[in-house]
């Protein structure tokens, strides 16, 4: 399994020298079987330069799943150039928790006025199918198993097994607060447990956090404390605040690793780049 990061930002892109080292862009991942089965989470800013690599690759058939609906994690649909070419095939999956099926999540994107191309004038070919928590499922040759997430308006995380290794997904996830819908501490943990991968939402420190309670995001220290309560091999962190700088980010990680040093602990954590590779 082969993973990489198109997009690790927050909220709303972001641009600047402070931010050249984690990237800009919002949420959009690249999930690879062995048999190069592509799986695209997300449809960020960060989807526009994955989509260009997909073209220059001759690359036109792949399954796209969405987490949630929410602006940064769809924004970037209409900017990703394979949907203008007759030759894509896409199989679109997600559950909508809103009255929307899986379509008019991202055929919204393109409405007149705010886009001068309707989804209905685009090229691509799409297969719309719900995927919603329910079990386990075959998605691009990889099992995949969907988890509720703790946000506003609800949303999934994700599971990816292939070959023994375990990939774990959870942006947008409030562990400190239980949204309609959301889990207990508790099953997040069994959900990710022993994954060689966890990559969590991190949006907060501890400070900001009293503030913004309920708006739907954790802090770098309950994402800690799960990866640590799962037993994982691996913590990405996730889902950089819009206001985190470069400089911000690596403090975070230096304490996250000075916290598990003195714990004894073998767990290794590092912050999601935009651009990053992980192989399983």
């Amino acid at each position: 399994m082969k993973i990489k990061f198109w997009g690790v930002r927050g909220s709303i892109p972001v641009s600047g020298v402070k931010y050249n080292k984690y990237g800009g862009s919002t949420t959009c991942v690249e999930v690879r079987s062995k048999k190069n089965e592509l799986i695209i989470i997300d449809a960020g800013s960060g989807i526009r330069l994955l989509g260009k690599e997909l073209l220059k690759n001759s690359h036109h058939e792949f399954n796209m799943l969405f987490t949630h609906s929410h602006w940064d994690h769809v924004l970037g649909f209409p900017f990703f150039a394979p949907i203008y070419n007759k030759k894509t095939r896409i199989k679109m999956m997600g559950c909508s928790f809103s009255s929307d099926p899986v379509r008019e999540i991202i055929a919204k994107t393109m409405q007149p006025p705010g886009f001068p191309v309707k989804f209905e004038e685009i090229s691509a070919r799409f297969e719309f199918n719900s995927l919603c928590a329910n079990g386990c499922n075959i998605v691009g040759g990889m099992h995949v198993v969907p988890v509720e997430l703790s946000h506003p308006n609800r949303g999934l995380g994700y599971k990816f097994s292939e070959a023994g290794n375990n990939f774990v997904f959870l942006t947008d996830n409030e562990l400190g607060y239980k949204h309609p819908g959301g889990l207990e501490f508790a099953d997040y943990a069994a959900f990710a447990s022993g994954a060689d991968l966890l990559v969590h939402d991190a949006d907060y420190t501890p400070e900001e956090y009293g503030r913004r309670i309920t708006w739907g995001h954790s802090t770098w220290e309950h994402a800690l404390d799960l990866a640590l309560k799962a037993g994982v091999g691996a913590l990405g962190l996730v889902h950089h605040n819009q206001d985190r700088f470069d400089a911000d980010v690596d403090r975070i990680v230096a304490e996250c690793c000075r916290r598990l040093k003195r714990a004894g602990s073998k767990l290794k954590c590092f912050a999601i780049r935009e651009g990053q590779e992980i192989k399983l």
